[in-house]
């Protein structure tokens, strides 16, 4: 009788069920039953002649094949994927599938338009979004692309520049004439700070250059949440002194609804598009790296500075 040789896809489920540890969370990703998505992996251990899984009523693990299989199986998908993108370059037109996250609210207002926009010109591909202010590790988590804002300690992960950003300090008018205007560093302390739980940055603790390089400076506050939307709202109701980006507070900096505080403060916090390496050189994310930098740039959704200038820098010279 003729070996059974698994089943690309069914490797691929695998993969899934392994990474969301879920037969339901699986089929609910895939659009399959639960049910189905159990056969389909009863099958593959047929194929293999090895147990993959524990099974219980509350979880599923790994046996010690099925972790071997496991990492067998990533790289097979790997390679697989970067034939495809391969001959994806020989016809110059992207497809397959694409996972990409970012934060909520550079993810929701920024890189899903552009996305959209992506997808109207490259129908073949199936781009899936996930938004979430947390870090992300693309290997255990199946991410091909990640759209962060500030640095990429991860030293196996390639990173692209998509847009210079820094971010800043403002308040509301409203909370700078009952507080008045901090005019050091060292004030914050004393004062009400909005205190967001950023993907590169230690809760409560901001880092900023300024006229004696970097410093770091404990703050606190009454109101913290996990949530940008929240915390720009609540700087926007007169709760005291946020850090935003550059071009998340300038709309708002245009039309005075906050103010630049402490100016000749800010901290980079560029956007980069962070890829494993191993997928570095597909097609689809070379597409799509190229379009975000393109549309966040000139755009009708792209990245727009606040404009406000360094002390001695002009402001025609600000713009990143």
């Amino acid at each position: 009788m003729a070996d059974h040789q698994p089943s690309l896809v069914d490797l691929h489920l695998f993969t899934e069920v392994i990474r969301l540890g879920s037969f339901a969370r699986t089929a609910d990703e895939w659009g399959m039953s639960p049910s189905y998505v159990s056969k389909r992996i009863g099958i593959l251990e047929q194929d293999l002649g090895v147990r993959l899984l524990h099974r219980t009523s509350r979880r599923l693990s790994a046996t010690a094949q099925g972790e071997q299989t496991y990492e067998w199986a990533r790289e097979i998908l790997g390679n697989v994927r970067q034939l495809r993108d391969a001959l994806a370059d020989e016809v110059s037109e992207p497809r397959g599938r694409l996972r990409v996250s970012s934060s909520f609210r550079l993810g929701r207002n920024h890189v899903a338009p552009a996305i959209s926009l992506l997808a109207k010109r490259y129908p073949k591909l199936e781009v899936s979004l996930t938004v979430l202010d947390r870090p992300v590790d693309l290997l255990e988590e199946g991410l091909d692309l990640d759209i962060r804002i500030g640095g990429v300690p991860e030293p196996h992960l390639i990173a692209h520049r998509i847009a210079h950003s820094h971010r800043l300090l403002c308040a509301a008018p409203s909370y700078l004439e009952a507080r008045g205007m901090p005019q050091q560093l060292d004030e914050l302390c004393r004062h009400s700070c909005l205190v967001f739980r950023e993907r590169d940055q230690p809760f409560g603790n901001w880092r900023l250059v300024g006229p004696k390089g970097l410093e770091t400076v404990k703050v606190t506050g009454t109101l913290s949440s996990n949530n940008n939307d929240i915390i720009r709202q609540w700087a926007l109701d007169g709760h005291g002194i946020v850090r935003l980006a550059d071009w998340d507070c300038a709309l708002s900096v245009q039309k005075g609804e906050l103010v630049p505080v402490l100016p000749a403060y800010r901290w980079p916090a560029d956007i980069w598009a962070v890829t494993p390496g191993r997928l570095s050189e597909s097609a689809k994310i070379g597409v799509c790296v190229r379009f975000l930098r393109e549309q966040l740039a000139n755009g009708p959704y792209a990245l727009r500075p606040a404009g406000i200038p360094m002390p001695g820098q002009a402001a025609s010279d600000s713009a990143l």
